[in-house]
C-alpha cells in the first residue's frame, strides 16, 4: 500500500515540476532549465523525510513557491531555483557553502537571505515579530527578490493554513495584513496583495469572509449580466475605431469590500462599486497613450463619468510603475462602475510589477533593481538603531499610502504620499536640503512647515546654513524618509552633548570622591529615574542635572539598596494612586471572562480603545504596567497587536455576564419625522434590561442625526436593539461606536 502511494506521490511530484516549466514568464535557455532541474533534485533529495502538518510530501511547498515566483512574479532562472530551494539551509544539514558550491554565488546569496529572515533571536525587550521584520526589509538592501520569493513564500503559507491551530492561523494571518501585503502592494504585485489580504481575513475575522463569499456567489449571476450589458454597448464603438482589445470584468477584492463596509458603515448590499471594468488594448509603444485617451472618449460618449473619480496614472505613473486610465462612470440602473484602461504592456507591470518592467527596459536584467524605491528605502535603512517596532511602524507608514503629485519651482513633478507635508517635500529633494529649511513657500505664499500638500501645488524651499532640526520636526513631517534623517541628526547632537556631559560628570564625581564606572553610571541613571547611560550624560551636558543632586546622590550612595527599595515601595504606592484616578473600566469580582484551554479566571480591564462589551469576540492582550487589557477582535489595534506581540496574546471568551452592565455608545441618523424621537426612546426603553444613560438629538435641513449611550448587560440585548431601532420609519443608519 505504501508502495502504490509513494508512486504516485512521485508522479505527482514529477507533474508539478513540468507544470513550473511550463508556466514560466519568462523564456527559459537549455542553460536555465539545468540549473532548475539541478535545483529541484537537490532540493528533493534535502526534503525527502520531511513531511506538512497536512501530511503531504514537504517538497511540493518549495515547488509551490518556484510557481508563484515562476508564473505571478516572473522572475527568472536564478530565482527559481532559489525558491525551491529556499527552506534547504533552514530545515537540513545543508549549508550556504554548499549551495555556493553546487551551484553560484548569487543563488547562495538569494537563500542565505531567505534564511536569515526565518532564524531570527528572541528579543526580549522587542517583539520577536517586529524584529523578524526589521532583519526581512534589511534584506531588501542585498537583493530586492529575497523580499519577492518571501512573498511567494508567504501566499503559499497562507493557501495552506487549514490544518493549523486557530491562534497560530489568527498570528500568521495578522502579519500577512500587517506587513506582507502592503509591501506586495509597494512592489506592484497586485494579484499577490489581493491573495495576501483576502487569506488575511479569511483568517482573522472567518464570519465575515465567509459571509461576504456567500453574498459575492449570490449576486454573480447578476453582475455578470450587467457587465455584459456594458461591454456590448462598448464593443461596438471600439470595433467600429478597430482597437485591438479584450474586455474583462475584475470583481472588487472581499477584503476591499470588507474594507469599504467598516469605513462607511455600510452593509453588502450598500457597496455600491463591487466590481470594475477593465479594457486591455494591444498598441505600439509611441500609440499607447493617444490609444487610451480615445478610449476614454469612447467609455464617455455612452456613459457619464465622475469628474472628480478621473484618474490618470498614464501622464504621472504611480511609484510602484502602475500607468492606468480609471474612470467612474454612471453605468445602467444608476450604479457608478469603475473602468480600468491599460495596454497590453500596463496590464502586465500591474500584474507582475518589478518583473514586466525589465522586460519592456532594453537591455535590462533580471539583476536590476526597482532603483529608485531601493535607493530612497537603503536611506530609511540606514539608522536601524531604533526599537524595532518603531522601525517597522515608520518603514510601513508609506507602504500602502496613496500618492499625491506636486511641482518642484522648476515644474519638476515629484510624487509624495498622501498627507505628506511641505518639510516632507524639502527631504524628499535632498536630505541636506530638509536638514537646513527654513521656510517653505506653497504656490508663492510662505506656509508653515507642517503645512499639507494637495496635487498640483508648487513647492519652494527656502534654507539657511544656520537651520538645525528640532525635536518638533518630528511631529512636522510624516515620511519615514524625513523622520529618519530628523532623527539621525537629533542623535548625532544628542551624541555629541552626552560625550562631553560624561566629562563633565566624571570631573564633578571625582571632587566627591566617586570613581565613574558603569556600576555607578546604573546607580545614577536608577537615581534620576532615567532610560539609559545616554540620558544621562546628555543631561549632565545640558546643565539639567545640579551639583546639588549628585551630592545628594554622594551622600545616599552607602545605603542604595535601602533607598532603591523605598523608592519601589513609593513608586508602586504612588502608581496605584494615579491608576484609582485614571482607572478604565475594570471588571467585578464576577467571572464575566475565561482565558485560554483551561479557562483560567484572571483579572482584566477592559481597554477604552474599543470598549469591548459582553458577547462580543475577544482576546486578551498582556500589557507591561497595566495587567491584562481586553481588546475586541476586530479592534483598530487588533492587527497591530497580534502580528507585532503574538506571545503576549490570550485566547479569552465571555462565560457569564448576568450581573454585570456595560456601556454602549449609538449613533443614529434618518429622516425628520414627526414622532421620531418619541418613537426612538419607547423602543430603546421597551428592550429588556436597556436604560439610557444619555441622549443627544438635532435636526439639520431635514436630517436627523442621534447619539445614545445605553447601559446593556450583554451584546445580544444591544443587537437586538439595534435591529428594532432600524424598523422605525425613517431611520435610515444605526451604527455602534466602539471608542468612548
Amino acid at each position: 500500500m505504501i508502495e502504490i502511494d509513494l508512486e504516485k506521490e512521485n508522479k505527482a511530484i514529477a507533474q508539478e515540476y513540468k507544470e513550473l516549466l511550463r508556466i514560466s514568464y519568462q523564456t527559459l535557455s537549455d542553460e536555465d532549465k539545468k540549473l532548475i532541474r539541478k535545483a529541484f533534485d537537490v532540493s528533493v533529495d534535502a526534503h525527502k523525510d520531511q513531511r506538512r502538518k497536512s501530511g503531504e510530501a514537504y517538497i511540493f511547498h518549495p515547488i509551490a513557491v518556484a510557481k508563484i515566483v515562476a508564473q505571478e512574479i516572473g522572475l527568472g532562472a536564478t530565482s527559481i531555483a532559489a525558491a525551491l530551494l529556499h527552506d534547504v539551509v533552514e530545515d537540513t544539514l545543508m549549508t550556504v557553502q554548499d549551495i555556493e558550491r553546487l551551484f553560484n554565488p548569487k543563488i547562495a546569496q538569494l537563500v542565505e537571505g531567505l534564511t536569515k529572515i526565518s532564524l531570527v533571536q528572541r528579543d526580549l525587550n522587542a517583539s520577536l515579530q517586529a524584529e523578524n521584520f526589521r532583519k526581512m526589509i534589511l534584506t531588501l538592501n542585498d537583493d530586492v527578490r529575497v523580499i519577492l520569493i518571501k512573498l511567494a513564500d508567504r501566499l503559499h503559507n497562507m493557501q495552506t493554513m487549514d490544518s493549523m491551530q486557530e491562534d497560530k492561523q489568527t498570528k500568521i494571518a495578522s502579519e500577512t495584513l500587517y506587513i506582507y501585503a502592503p509591501l506586495a502592494h509597494r512592489l506592484g504585485l497586485y494579484n499577490i496583495k489581493t491573495k495576501l489580504e483576502d487569506l488575511g481575513l479569511k483568517y482573522t475575522e472567518p464570519a465575515i469572509y465567509n459571509e461576504i463569499v456567500s453574498k459575492i456567489k449570490e449576486t454573480k449571476e447578476e453582475q455578470d449580466e450587467y457587465i455584459k450589458d456594458i461591454s456590448k454597448v462598448l464593443k461596438e464603438s471600439l470595433d467600429v475605431e478597430k482597437i485591438d482589445y479584450v474586455i474583462k470584468g475584475r470583481p472588487k477584492s472581499i477584503y476591499s469590500i470588507r474594507r469599504k463596509m467598516k469605513a462607511q458603515n455600510v452593509s453588502f448590499d450598500e457597496v455600491y462599486d463591487k466590481f470594475a471594468l477593465r479594457i486591455v488594448y494591444k498598441s505600439d509603444p509611441h500609440e499607447e497613450k493617444f490609444l487610451a485617451w480615445k478610449i476614454y472618449s469612447i467609455v464617455t460618449d455612452h456613459y457619464r463619468p465622475s469628474p472628480s473619480r478621473l484618474r490618470d496614472w498614464i501622464s504621472s505613473p504611480k511609484s510602484t510603475g502602475y500607468e492606468a486610465l480609471h474612470i467612474t462612470v454612471m453605468g445602467p440602473k444608476g450604479r457608478w462602475v469603475e473602468v480600468q484602461v491599460r495596454s497590453e504592456r500596463m496590464d502586465e507591470i500591474a500584474e507582475k510589477g518589478y518583473a514586466a518592467h525589465y522586460k519592456y527596459k532594453n537591455g535590462a536584467t533580471e539583476e536590476s533593481g526597482l532603483d529608485v524605491w531601493l535607493n530612497l528605502l537603503k536611506e530609511a535603512l540606514e539608522n536601524s538603531e531604533t526599537n524595532a517596532v518603531d522601525f517597522v511602524e515608520d518603514f510601513k507608514m508609506n507602504l500602502y499610502s496613496k500618492e499625491i503629485f506636486v511641482f518642484t519651482p522648476k515644474g519638476e513633478i515629484k510624487s509624495l504620499p498622501k498627507g505628506a507635508t511641505s518639510l516632507d517635500f524639502a527631504f524628499s529633494i535632498h536630505s541636506e536640503i530638509g536638514i537646513r529649511t527654513r521656510g517653505t513657500r506653497v504656490n508663492g505664499k510662505l506656509v508653515p512647515l507642517n503645512f499639507e500638500l494637495k496635487s498640483g501645488d508648487q513647492i519652494e524651499v527656502i534654507t539657511s546654513q544656520h537651520q538645525k532640526p528640532t525635536i518638533n520636526w518630528l511631529d512636522y513631517v510624516t515620511t519615514s524618509r524625513a523622520k529618519t534623517k530628523i532623527k539621525n541628526v537629533l542623535n548625532e547632537n544628542t551624541k555629541k552633548i552626552g560625550e562631553e556631559g560624561k566629562e563633565l560628570l566624571t570631573r564633578k564625581l571625582k571632587h566627591l570622591k566617586i570613581t565613574l564606572n558603569e556600576s555607578v553610571v546604573n546607580e545614577l541613571v536608577n537615581f534620576f529615574k532615567l532610560k539609559t547611560s545616554l540620558d544621562l550624560f546628555y543631561r549632565v551636558g545640558i546643565g539639567a542635572i545640579e551639583n546639588q543632586q549628585l551630592k545628594d546622590y554622594a551622600a545616599q550612595k552607602s545605603n542604595t539598596f535601602i533607598n532603591f527599595f523605598k523608592n519601589k515601595i513609593k513608586r508602586s504606592s504612588s502608581s496605584t494612586a494615579d491608576e484609582d484616578i485614571h482607572k478604565p473600566v475594570i471588571s467585578s469580582n464576577y467571572d464575566l471572562l475565561v482565558f485560554g484551554k483551561e479557562h483560567d479566571k484572571l483579572d482584566y480591564k477592559l481597554s477604552p480603545c474599543c470598549n469591548p462589551i459582553p458577547g462580543d469576540d475577544v482576546f486578551g492582550f498582556v500589557t507591561i504596567n497595566e495587567g491584562i487589557k481586553i481588546h475586541k477582535k476586530d479592534c483598530p489595534n487588533a492587527i497591530g497587536m497580534q502580528s507585532n506581540y503574538a506571545y503576549r496574546i490570550l485566547t479569552a471568551k465571555w462565560i457569564d455576564s448576568s450581573q454585570e452592565e456595560f456601556k454602549a455608545i449609538i449613533n443614529i441618523t434618518g429622516m425628520d419625522i414627526l414622532g421620531l424621537t418619541n418613537q426612538l426612546t419607547k423602543v430603546i426603553s421597551n428592550n429588556m434590561h436597556v436604560n439610557i444613560q444619555s441622549i443627544s438629538l438635532s435636526t439639520d435641513a431635514g436630517i436627523f442625526h442621534g447619539q445614545v449611550a445605553v447601559i446593556v448587560q450583554n451584546n445580544t440585548i444591544l443587537k437586538k436593539m439595534i435591529s428594532n431601532i432600524k424598523k422605525i420609519d425613517g431611520i435610515d443608519k444605526v451604527t455602534r461606536v466602539y471608542k468612548t
